[in-house]
Formats: C-alpha cells, sequence, structure tokens
C-alpha cells in the first residue's frame, strides 16, 4: 500500500491545502465536489504536487513539515 501526501491550489483563492491519502483519486474528487469541510468553498482545486510513500509514519511527518515554515519554503522551492 502506497501512501500520498498531496498539494493542492485552490484556483478560487490561489491558496494551498496539504494532504495525505492512500486514494488520491478520490481524495481530490473529495476535494473538488466540497465534501471536505477544510475546503469546502475554496474549490476548484489544481494538484500542483504529490510525493508517495511505502511507510505511513514517513508520509505523515513529512505532512507536519511541510505544514511548518521551514516545510512551506522547501515545498515552495519543489513547485
Amino acid at each position: 500500500m502506497f501512501y500520498y501526501l498531496y498539494v493542492l491550489r485552490s484556483l478560487k483563492d490561489k491558496k494551498l491545502y496539504i494532504g495525505r491519502t492512500t486514494d488520491l483519486v478520490r481524495r481530490f474528487k473529495e476535494h473538488q465536489s466540497g465534501r471536505n469541510l477544510s475546503t469546502k468553498g475554496r474549490a476548484p482545486f489544481k494538484l500542483i504536487y504529490y510525493e508517495s510513500y511505502s511507510s505511513k509514519t514517513k508520509c505523515a511527518q513529512q505532512e507536519l513539515f511541510y505544514k511548518t515554515g521551514a516545510g512551506r519554503e522547501v515545498l515552495r522551492h519543489k513547485l
């Protein structure tokens, strides 16, 4: 099983959303349809980046890092 860390950009307000899932396609559709409370009202989205991990723990750690100031800076350079 793979775990995906992903970054979405709202085409409405240009803000980023960082999340993780085991089913990237399903999760993206949930964000687009407004079924996610964190992103409801900010659709449509564009998937701008993702990483895959075989470890759930490593994926969660990387998500937390990208949500820090230093992590957002690293992510900005990758984008």
